[in-house]
């Protein structure tokens, strides 16, 4: 029989509802899974920061501890992304979570030397990228229509939320015994792998064995995929220039507060207000425009949204009070978390199955070194220019960047072409038996008509 191609455009329909997302069992499973393996990741951040800190009385070491978790995605994230490929994703994700949680309970054992500790965070941190990229591959096989692109929202608007809870509980858990909060972090794992274990079923690999090559031509495969699909690519440049300048303002809270607090409010105070607002503004935006905005409208407001998430920002170039910049930083978060679940969408449309893992690990790596870029670059500026002029300049340009990313957007037939070849693509199983399996799970709509995603970023 002849396969027939889905029309996975935008439509019409009425968003979403938080009772059809939840009613699918198997999302149901991975995103308690995802929160609570995050929340204890930022606790065990908080608790080993300040292990470090206690027996070195270094600020640098215990910033290195805390920036190691980094360096699995900025050495070799798409690398790693591209395991998720050749096994099937539940078991990825059930055999990263308890190889981190047995490394989080020997870190956890009194007196262990600091170099210890780092070591084992950078090991147990090279189960994230496999790990999140599964996951954010299995989504989509979890979800169709505007249920997913609500879904993906929740799942962002989780890991904000999660970093919030997590930071604040690990520092007051940390100050009693860090201890407590790596077997907190561990037993979270634990958890998050009995869920996925328990409430997702097994679907076979994306990749055969047969069609496997070097994981390095793999891992390439990924970045041709992203860059050189038109499509795909002007997703990655509005993705990567929102994340350029949205992080800055949490970049920088710290020194910003201090020089900046004019006696309204401590500089501790002021500190934690600009670092969880853009957070909080996301939660917020994500939430809100995927709940309130059918998915054709959405998209209208995709190209707006980008531009506005800079242009909130400039004002502080009027050197605005500390809560000034926070409700700022909170609008560039609501505006960003508004455009990038349709961004993310569309990015899934567009992109063939077998890809999906290895575009997110391109993406994902992407998104980190892009943040990290942006808060070395505005931090040295900031060492010689007061820092309002530094942020407000840089978003000003952000400004101009995303106008440029908006204009140059693809028109509607390349869009619509992408989206038809990755359908027809995802619909023609390989001769030796299907790459994978999409099927969606029991409450999807057979007759929803449009698709989306988010990456993880975020």
């Amino acid at each position: 029989m002849e396969a027939t191609v889905p029309d996975e455009r935008p439509s019409t329909e009425g968003p979403a509802t938080f009772r059809e997302v939840f009613g699918q069992r198997e999302f149901r499973a991975v995103f308690v899974a995802g929160a609570l393996s995050w929340v204890g990741d930022y606790v065990a951040k908080a608790a080993v920061t300040l292990l470090v800190y206690q027996q070195t009385k270094s600020v640098a070491l215990s910033a290195a501890a805390f920036a190691v978790s980094f360096l699995p995605w900025l050495l070799g994230g798409p690398v790693l992304a591209a395991l998720a490929e050749r096994y099937p994703y539940r078991r990825v994700m059930v055999a990263c979570d308890l190889i981190r949680m047995a490394l989080m309970l020997v870190i956890a054992i009194p007196s262990l030397p600091y170099q210890a500790v780092l070591v084992l965070i950078f090991a147990a941190t090279l189960a994230n990228p496999p790990s999140q990229a599964a996951k954010s591959a299995l989504i989509p096989q979890l979800l169709t229509g505007d249920r997913l692109v609500l879904g993906l929202s929740l799942n962002s608007s989780i890991g904000q939320a999660a970093q919030v809870v997590g930071y604040v509980f690990g520092a007051g858990v940390a100050a009693i015994d860090p201890a407590v909060a790596l077997l907190f972090n561990a037993a979270t794992f634990g958890l998050s792998a009995l869920l996925v274990r328990l409430g997702v079923r097994d679907r076979p690999a994306v990749m055969n064995p047969a069609h496997r090559s070097h994981l390095l031509r793999e891992t390439r495969e990924g970045f041709g995929i992203v860059f050189r699909t038109p499509v795909l690519r002007a997703i990655a440049v509005l993705v990567f220039s929102a994340m350029l300048f949205s992080i800055v303002p949490e970049g920088l809270a710290a020194a910003w507060a201090n020089e900046e607090t004019r006696g309204a409010v401590s500089a501790g105070t002021a500190q934690a207000a600009i670092m969880v607002a853009n957070p909080v503004g996301f939660i917020l935006g994500g939430l809100l425009v995927s709940r309130l905005f059918g998915p054709a409208r959405r998209l209208k407001l995709m190209r707006p949204l980008a531009v506005l998430a800079p242009l909130v920002l400039v004002p502080v170039l009027l050197d605005p009070p500390p809560l000034v910049v926070a409700l700022l930083a909170a609008l560039c978060g609501f505006a960003v978390a508004g455009m990038l679940p349709m961004a993310n969408g569309l990015f899934v449309q567009a992109l063939p199955n077998g890809f999906r893992a290895r575009a997110f690990g391109v993406m994902a790596t992407g998104v980190q070194v892009i943040q990290g870029f942006a808060v070395l670059v505005t931090g040295v500026l900031a060492e010689r220019l007061p820092i309002p002029i530094v942020v407000g300049v840089w978003s000003a340009a952000g400004v101009v960047l995303m106008a440029v990313a908006a204009l140059r957007w693809p028109d509607r037939q390349t869009v619509d072409d992408a989206i038809t070849a990755a359908s027809v693509a995802n619909a023609e199983p390989p001769p030796d038996g299907p790459a994978g399996d999409d099927t969606v799970g029991d409450t999807a709509d057979p007759h929803t008509s449009d698709g989306h995603r988010r990456h993880a970023v975020t």
